[in-house]
């Protein structure tokens, strides 16, 4: 089966960005003794509510994943649309890549989480906010840009190719 071209830095970008976001969040919280099972359980809380995620156990655990590597993925995805529209974006993953790291932190975590059934996140601490903040720029937003740029290029050299 052959994948479309389109649908390969979006899958890559994903899965890159969804899994250094997950390894940041587990190793700030693993040195707090957080187990990853709860980081987890608090991604899927968006889904079924903070109370009854604990009662689903390993279920809720792997709907968390499944969501978190989706979320990840619509953001390549609509990383990858704006990029097709405006190539700066694919041009220069290192400046476009943390701005567009900040916009998902900001949607995140000022829209999508407080409008999910997980409500409202405590306040964290201004270090927790900055360190979020930067893993949002430098883990994910830019992450998923070097893909959309990866991809730019591969495709410009393989349309110059003899």
């Amino acid at each position: 089966m052959h994948m479309p071209s389109s649908h390969r830095p979006i899958l890559a970008g994903g899965l890159v960005a969804g899994t250094l976001d997950l390894v940041y969040i587990c190793t700030l919280w693993g040195a707090k003794g957080v187990a990853p099972i709860r980081i987890l359980h608090s991604i899927a809380s968006g889904w079924v509510g903070r109370e009854a995620v604990i009662a689903g156990g390993m279920h809720t655990a792997l709907l968390g994943l499944v969501s978190h590597y989706a979320i990840a993925t619509c953001m390549a995805a609509a990383y990858w649309c704006a990029a097709r529209r405006l190539p700066a974006l694919a041009r220069r993953p290192f400046a476009y890549g943390p701005l567009y790291g900040v916009v998902l932190y900001v949607a995140m975590n000022h829209v999508v989480v407080p409008l999910s059934a997980a409500g409202p996140a405590a306040p964290m601490p201004a270090w927790m906010v900055a360190s979020h903040l930067a893993a949002h720029m430098f883990l994910v937003g830019t992450t998923i840009a070097w893909f959309a740029h990866r991809a730019t290029n591969l495709r410009c050299a393989m349309a110059a190719a003899p």
